[in-house]
């Protein structure tokens, strides 16, 4: 299997959607080096593909990572991705749960890293969440969540960047980018991800479809948890990069 073809694929159909993708990875390692340095101890927080683990060690050789998806097809992606790197630590764990850190190791992280993930949460889970990060993140530590994060009050522009997005991908497209469905179908046609694809669509048909909130939320509920300050680190219309120093 191709493993680095995979996630060159998934990179490309993130970007699809997100064509500022990478300078929001930019961000977020600024960030980590300047609250805990160069040799972090990471938690990649609905890890996917481990995007942010690549990134991660790619910047920092001497960091540490623990990924943590519940997705069996983009996990077998990551693991095959990392085969032979002792630097990361994969673990299969559904964030909605109570006991999704039941596996984890019990040593405090210095980082917890997320994108465009958990806004696929609803909100009592994603309250609980925050709540037990802060109890993971060591103190002085940091979290950083880049997210969609439409705020309802601004509707016109809601708008107007979604005509943004729209030129962007049809742009994206007339280059050969795939959007979601596409990709997925892509994965359906490889007999090597046979096993893996099928549990991800029982994952999909059984999940609640998640809510988004502004950013003002999300710092409230960081708060609410424990951090001791947080703040927006990033903005576009509809997205952020929400921070949170423990």
């Amino acid at each position: 299997m191709d493993w680095e073809q995979w996630q060159l694929s998934w990179d490309r159909q993130q970007e699809f959607y997100l064509p500022d993708r990478e300078d929001r990875f930019r961000i977020m390692l600024d960030l980590v080096e300047a609250a805990v340095g160069p040799a972090p101890r990471v938690l990649d927080l609905a890890c996917g593909t481990a995007t942010i683990s690549r990134r991660l060690f790619a910047r920092f050789p001497d960091a540490t990572s623990v990924a943590v998806d519940m997705d069996p097809t983009l996990l077998a992606i990551a693991r095959g991705s990392f085969a032979g790197d002792d630097r990361i630590t994969f673990v299969t764990a559904d964030l909605a749960q109570p006991d999704w850190m039941d596996d984890l190791p019990p040593e405090p992280f210095d980082a917890v890293l997320t994108a465009t993930a958990l806004h696929w949460m609803q909100p009592d889970p994603l309250t609980r969440l925050y709540t037990d990060l802060a109890k993971l993140v060591r103190p002085g530590g940091i979290f950083l969540n880049a997210d969609h994060t439409p705020d309802p009050e601004t509707p016109l522009l809601n708008t107007l960047h979604e005509s943004l997005q729209s030129a962007h991908a049809d742009r994206a497209r007339a280059q050969g980018a795939v959007d979601w469905d596409e990709w997925w179908s892509l994965v359906a046609a490889e007999p090597g991800l046979a096993d893996e694809y099928a549990r991800s669509r029982t994952i999909f048909a059984n999940h609640t479809k998640g809510v988004t909130h502004p950013p003002s939320w999300h710092t409230t509920h960081l708060t609410d948890a424990g951090f001791l300050e947080t703040a927006i680190a990033w903005k576009s219309v509809t997205d952020a990069i929400v921070v949170a120093i423990r």
